[in-house]
This record gives C-alpha cells, structure tokens and sequence, in this order.
C-alpha cells in the first residue's frame, strides 16, 4: 500500500501543476464554453500535453510508452481537475487505452498505440445506454455475417464521442460482450454533441447497419465483459483522483475568501462556524487522499482488492466534491451562484462527475456485493 509519491512522481505532480497553471487555468475552460469551440479542447494544448508524456505514461515501452505507472498519471490528473483543464486525455489513455492493453491483438497494439502516445489518434469509449451507468447490459447489437460483423444501437453521454478519431463500442453479442474498435466515419455512425452544463465534451452516437470487419473486434466475446470492468475501474479511480484535484481547489479558493472578505468589521474566516465547516471538508479531503492514492497504487500493484478500491474512491469523492462545491458556494454567499466566480464551474463539474461511471447509490451497492454483502 502506497500512500506518498516518491520523488520522481512528485517532480511529474509539480511540473504538471506549473503547465495547467499557466497554460490551461479555468479561463481556459471558460473560453471554450462562451465560444462554443466545436472541437472542446485546444489542438496544441493537447499535443504540449503529449510532448510532456501524459498520453505514453501509461502505455507499455514496446508501443512507445513510459510504463511509467498509474500514481504518476493519477498525480497528472489530479491537477488537471484542479484547472478543469479539457483534453482527451481520460478517455483515449485512462478508458480506451487499457482495453486496448489488455484486449488488443498485436496488430491492433502496433497500429494504435503508438499513435496515441505521440498524440495523433484520439478515442473514446461508447458505453451508457441508461440515464444511469449500466456497464453490463446493452442493447446494441453485433451481427455476425460476410466475414465482419453488423453493429445497430445507441450510446448516450460518449465522453469525447463527437471529437474521436476511433471509437471502442461495447455490443451484446451471443457469446458474450464485443468490444469494437470502429473510425469514428464509418459510413452509419451518427454522432450528436451535447452541451453539459460543466463544459465537459461528450455525444450521443447511433449505429445504424455499421459494417465492420472481423479485425475490429477486440480479444473474444467471452473476455469481453472482463476486459471492460478492469478499464471502468481503471476509470473510476482516475476520475476520483480528478475529483480531488477539483475539491481541493476549490476548498482553497474558499479559504482564501474566508480570510478576505470582511463583515461585521472583521474577516469571516475568524467566525467559529465557518472555522468548523472549513475543518469538516479538510478533514474529508485529507481521507479522500489516503483512499485514491491507495486505488492508484493498487493499479500499479495488480492487486486483487483493485474493484472494491475503484467503488470506494469513485462513491467517496462523489460525496465529498458534492459537499466541498456546496460549502464553496455558500461561504462565497450571493456572488457565488454568479458565473463571475469560478466556483459555479467547480459547483457544476461535481454534479456531471458524479455521475460519470457510476454515481454514489451504485457504488455502495457494487462495494457491498464484492464483500460478500
């Protein structure tokens, strides 16, 4: 069990703070929203963040990859929730870089990991099908035929789905789960972008007589579902280090403010009932620490315990980000519901992250399950 970084992934933490700092802060976020960019991130924000390694940290040397772990990209992702920096980062490495680790054929390894870790190719995972995570139950279907295979159905809330280049689709087929890798413009694919009200990318995708070949499937049917749990919990712990990024932000923020900003004569932050609420979410914060740097370790580790780990920091941090944007808001008073302050950002990415590969109900009832309960 892991629960500091040593000095190399401290280093990676403090540079990958500087770089977000400085080149990718909330404003950065905000630009985009009031802009309405059709792409949702920066090109060349992107491809400085691949320079710099983050898209190959994960990925094995043999493909171009740094190998380097899941404590160092978990350091990476937790400061970019801090400036809820947009790239494809959580989608392409995080989701579909590991089903294709752990699922692909040589081919399939050769062709496209190389190209993600020098940031050429982009993916995303189309998975939902339910206003709620269901990662073992779709309705779209793969029909086997003609040496290839006929994909029909819908994907909801796509992270990064309008702007992939390649898309990895979860299908019912007969003899199990098939997972897909399909370009994005394959004739009778149809990609629709929603606007979340965080400002994070994603799509509603249909797949109308989507021809593919035999090729595109990713390892069997039978290891299918297999594969696709490991990845969403590899995803769950990432998000929840993202998550912290973003509470403890703005947690800071907050303090920050309370030692500012004068009523009554004095600065607020000296009212005893504030002190305990500020002491209340320090107190959470440093917990959900403890418990995503353990999930991250447990990656890195291969341990056994890695699912009951990704539910607990997945329900944990949806909690406590709910619990920090909400004090945010309210110590900030009136000025903190106005889109001036950044904290509405902060405030609107807790609610859309929560639900993002499970919300809380699910996890409690996923961690129970895995012990026996």
């Amino acid at each position: 069990m892991t629960l500091v970084l040593n000095e190399e992934q401290r280093l990676l933490k403090d540079t990958a703070k500087d770089f977000l700092n400085r080149i990718m802060p909330v404003s950065a976020l905000r630009q985009l929203r009031d802009q309405k960019d059709s792409l949702g991130y920066k090109r060349e924000h992107w491809q400085q963040m691949t320079d710099l390694g983050w898209a190959s940290m994960v990925l094995p040397e043999a493909y171009d990859g740094l190998d380097f772990g899941y404590l160092g990209l978990g350091a990476v992702i937790e400061e970019s929730g801090r400036t809820l920096a947009a790239s494809p980062l959580f989608s392409t490495v995080v989701l579909c870089s590991t089903i294709l680790i752990d699922g692909g054929d040589e081919e399939q390894k050769s062709a496209l990991l190389p190209r993600i870790a020098a940031g050429e190719l982009s993916l995303a995972l189309a998975l939902e099908e339910k206003p709620h995570h269901q990662p073992n139950a779709f309705t779209t279907t793969a029909t086997a035929g003609d040496g290839g295979y006929v994909i029909n159905g819908k994907k909801l809330f796509v992270l990064d789905g309008h702007s992939a280049d390649q898309l990895i689709v979860a299908t019912s087929l007969a003899s199990g789960v098939g997972l897909f890798i399909i370009d994005a413009n394959t004739p009778g694919i149809e990609r629709r972008r929603h606007h979340l009200i965080d400002s994070r990318n994603a799509a509603s995708i249909e797949f109308n007589q989507v021809k593919v070949s035999q090729s595109a499937l990713i390892s069997s049917p039978e290891q299918g579902q297999d594969i696709l749990n490991k990845a969403l919990d590899y995803g769950r712990i990432c998000l929840a280090a993202e998550m912290l990024g973003s509470a403890t932000e703005c947690f800071e923020r907050t303090v920050a403010y309370l030692k500012e900003r004068d009523q009554f004569g004095v600065k607020i932050g000296s009212f005893q009932a504030l002190q305990h609420r500020a002491a209340k979410m320090y107190i959470e914060l440093e917990l959900s620490k403890s418990v995503v740097l353990d999930a991250l370790s447990a990656i890195d580790d291969k341990r056994a315990d890695l699912p009951q780990l990704a539910s607990l920091a997945k329900a944990r941090l949806n909690d406590v980000f709910e619990l920090v944007s909400n004090e945010a808001v309210q110590m900030h008073g009136g000025i903190g519901v106005t889109d001036e302050l950044d904290i509405g950002f902060f405030l609107k990415r807790s609610r859309v992250a929560s639900q993002i590969l499970g919300n809380s109900s699910f996890h409690r009832d996923r961690y129970a399950s895995l012990c026996g309960y």
